[in-house]
């Protein structure tokens, strides 16, 4: 895992505006833009009145099949189904099936062996486009899955046994960046009067930081959640981006006296691997749980910028990614992209469950069309190449500078080795899984 993203803390007064982060009520979104070079920038969409969200949130119930709007709390898609009903199509896609028809989480994988059906379900709603471009549910605001992401994650893990051991992100610092970082904080000091003018000499001195991307195309919208939600959770951690809720960073927490000029602190995104629960036959897997989790370690920069394994903890940064962990539940229902990084982890969990039971053998489907990118392309972004090193300036005294890494690592196959594995031990799994036998019209690819 390589880790990334700088940042500056120094014992000055607080400089940096906070960037601010979607409500309830839509009036304003954040997120991030990527420009032809790749480089990755925060953004700001803001409607103050609330007219603009109104109006596109009208537009879309309009627009969409009634049955779609009502709120399910189970919404089940055959995914063979789907793929033959767009291949039906020649490939053209309806935004019924581009949201699958709104679901905004899975909750459950399914196999019927009689009709050979392939079955994801959970909760879904109507959707429309927010400010910052995201499709998310009209009542709900929470963030409907695309197509494009399973498309992604089954890629990932495809009939026939290929897998990806490992998809992840990171936003890496240079080792030259790091040794000009510690060569510029021993031989600069700032002025108190102005140290907005020495955090963007250190801002310079470090220069923009690599994006890497392993397991999945970088070209992807799946990757671009797993790079801004990265981005934005280390904002939040030094005081950049006030999150929706409450929430102590990682600056609120830190003794400065307590942080070393050459500290590095880990912050990375994991899944929470206990999140299986398996019927007796195999047949069915529910996810449970919130299922991400935020861990840290702690390195230090030596004067040349490697990194060493450091031989003390910093209390301060295990406080904040414990709390992130536990407030990550309510972060992820105010702040989209929080829950659209749990979605895409769900997804690979799902899509290594599906080849580990083989259920495309069972079923015999070859994913003739989702397998194939000339057939149904997602690899249509500009990759993110690059973000800007991010610096905030605090307190009053001696400067501390310190760079921040970390990124989002996924081993899906892990959620279901047998140690991690829970049992459906009342039965309730298997009850639900016969209840929702499918049993539909030719054509028909989701039932509620």
């Amino acid at each position: 895992m390589r880790y990334g993203f700088l940042v500056l803390l120094s014992c000055l007064t607080v400089f940096c505006t906070s960037v601010l982060v979607p409500s309830r009520g839509f009036a304003q979104a954040a997120g991030v833009t990527i420009d032809a070079e790749g480089v990755l920038r925060t953004k700001m969409f803001s409607d103050p009145d609330g007219q603009l969200m109104r109006e596109r949130i009208e537009a879309a119930k309009a627009a969409l099949d009634p049955k779609l709007t009502v709120f399910s709390k189970l919404r089940k898609i055959s995914l063979n189904r789907l793929e033959k009903a767009i291949i039906e199509r020649q490939g053209t896609l309806t935004d019924e099936m581009r949201y699958l028809a709104g679901l905004l989480r899975v909750r459950y994988v399914f196999y019927y062996p009689d009709s050979k059906d392939i079955v994801i379900a959970g909760p879904a709603e109507g959707w429309f486009t927010d400010l910052a471009g995201r499709v998310v549910g009209i009542t709900s605001g929470r963030p409907v899955i695309q197509l494009q992401d399973l498309v992604v994650a089954l890629r990932a893990f495809p009939p026939g046994g290929q897998k990806a051991p490992l998809i992840s992100c990171s936003i890496d610092p240079t080792q030259e960046g790091l040794a000009a970082m510690q060569h510029f904080l021993r031989t600069n000091r700032p002025d108190p009067a102005n140290p907005r003018a020495y955090a963007e000499a250190l801002r310079e001195t470090l220069g923009y930081q690599v994006v890497n991307v392993t397991g999945v195309s970088p070209k992807t919208h799946f990757a671009r959640v797993m790079v801004e939600a990265d981005y934005r959770m280390k904002l939040i951690g030094i005081g950049l981006e006030t999150p929706p809720i409450k929430l102590a960073s990682y600056v609120d927490r830190a003794k400065l006296s307590d942080v070393g000029r050459n500290a590095l602190q880990r912050w990375y995104f994991v899944p929470d691997y206990h999140c299986v629960r398996q019927s007796e036959d195999r047949l069915a897997m529910e996810l449970v749980g919130d299922g991400v989790k935020l861990v840290g370690e702690d390195e230090m920069v030596t004067a040349s910028g490697e990194r060493r394994q450091a031989n003390r903890s910093d209390r301060a940064s295990q406080a904040f990614v414990t709390g992130f962990t536990k407030k990550y539940p309510e972060l992820a229902e105010r702040s989209p992209v929080y829950a659209e990084l749990r979605n895409i982890i769900d997804l690979c969990v799902a899509a290594a469950y599906i080849q580990e039971e083989d259920f495309y053998g069972q079923a015999g489907w070859e994913m003739p069309f989702f397998g194939d990118e000339k057939a149904f392309p997602v690899e249509i972004y500009d990759a993110p190449k690059s973000a800007e090193a991010a610096v905030n300036v605090i307190g009053r005294g001696n400067t501390i500078g310190f760079p921040i890494g970390g990124g989002v690592q996924i081993q899906a196959n892990e959620a279901l080795e047998p140690e991690n594995l829970l049992a459906d031990e009342k039965g309730k799994l298997k009850e639900i899984y016969q209840k929702l036998a499918p049993k539909l019209e030719p054509g028909q690819w989701w039932w509620d």
